[in-house]
C-alpha cells in the first residue's frame, strides 16, 4: 500500500499529493482543483465511493446530533451534503463556509432548490484564518476537507476557539485502512480506476491523481487524534469506517 506520511518537509514547503511545494502556492493549486471537479463533485463522490460516502456522512450527521437550538458552522462545506443533512434533521441555523466560491456557489443553488436558504448563511473563507468572533457556535463540522488545508493546525485550533463551551468539533475524513488483505485491491482502485472515472466523467484525469494522492499523505488516525489534543481539543476520540477507509473523529471544548 502506498504509506501514508507526515514527513517533515522544508520550512516554506508542505505536500500536494505526493509532490512537495512552496506552502504559499498549495491553496492555489488546490484552489484549481475544486474549480475544476466542482461540476461533476457530487457524482463523482457516488462513483468514487460506490455511494457509500452516503452512509458515512448519515453517521456523521447522527454524531452531530442536531437540535433546533444548536448552531453549525460546516467548514470545507462546498456542495453542502452535511449543511443541509442537518437541517432535515431539525438543527437549528447554518453557517456555510468554503473556501472555494465554485464549490459553495453549487451549494447555494442546492439550498435554494431545497428551500433551505432562510436557514443558511454562506461564507467564503480560508479554516485556517476565520472571520468569526471566539466562541460563537455549538457545533463544528468538517467532511473530506482538512486534508487540502495548507496548515492542518491552524484549521483545528480556529475551530477550537470559535466553538462555545461544551462545543463540539467532528471531522469526517479519509484514514488509514485497517485491513491488510483489501491493501493491494484499494491501492488499484485509488490510483488506477479513480484517475480513469475523472478522466471520463469529469474530464480531468490529474486532480483526482491529486485526490487520492492526498488521501495517502494524510496522518492516521491516532496522529490526527494527538493533532485535536495539541489544538486544545478534549475528550478527542475517533470511530473508523469501512474498515479505516475512512473515520469519524470528535473533540469537545470543555
Amino acid at each position: 500500500m502506498q504509506s501514508m506520511t507526515t514527513e517533515s518537509h522544508p520550512p516554506d514547503s508542505v505536500d500536494f499529493g505526493f509532490s512537495t511545494v512552496p506552502k504559499a502556492q498549495k491553496r492555489l493549486l488546490v484552489r484549481d482543483v475544486f474549480d475544476s471537479v466542482a461540476p461533476k463533485y457530487d457524482l463523482m463522490n457516488d462513483l468514487m465511493s460506490f455511494g457509500i460516502h452516503r452512509l458515512w456522512k448519515r453517521d456523521f450527521l447522527q454524531a452531530l446530533d442536531p437540535r433546533p437550538n444548536r448552531t453549525l458552522l460546516d467548514l470545507a462545506g462546498g456542495t453542502g451534503d452535511i449543511a443541509f443533512g442537518w437541517l432535515k434533521r431539525g438543527g437549528g441555523p447554518v453557517l456555510l463556509s468554503d473556501i472555494n466560491f465554485s464549490m459553495l456557489r453549487i451549494g447555494l443553488d442546492r439550498a435554494t432548490e431545497n428551500a433551505f436558504l432562510a436557514d443558511i448563511s454562506l461564507l467564503v473563507a480560508d479554516a485556517e484564518m476565520l472571520p468569526l468572533p471566539d466562541k460563537s457556535v455549538d457545533r463544528v463540522s468538517m467532511a473530506f476537507g482538512l486534508r487540502n488545508c495548507t496548515n492542518k493546525e491552524s484549521v483545528l485550533a480556529e475551530a477550537r476557539r470559535v466553538l462555545r463551551p461544551g462545543g463540539k468539533f467532528l471531522l469526517l475524513e479519509f484514514s488509514k485502512l485497517q485491513v491488510a488483505a483489501l491493501e493491494k485491491l484499494y491501492d488499484a482502485w485509488s490510483f488506477e480506476a479513480l484517475p480513469r472515472i475523472g478522466r471520463i466523467v469529469a474530464k480531468d484525469e490529474a486532480s483526482y491523481q491529486y485526490l487520492a494522492e492526498s488521501i495517502r499523505m494524510f496522518p492516521d488516525q491516532d496522529t490526527l487524534k494527538t493533532m485535536m489534543e495539541a489544538a486544545g481539543l478534549e475528550r478527542v476520540t475517533y470511530r473508523n469506517l469501512s474498515g479505516g477507509i475512512a473515520a469519524i473523529h470528535q473533540g469537545w471544548r470543555l
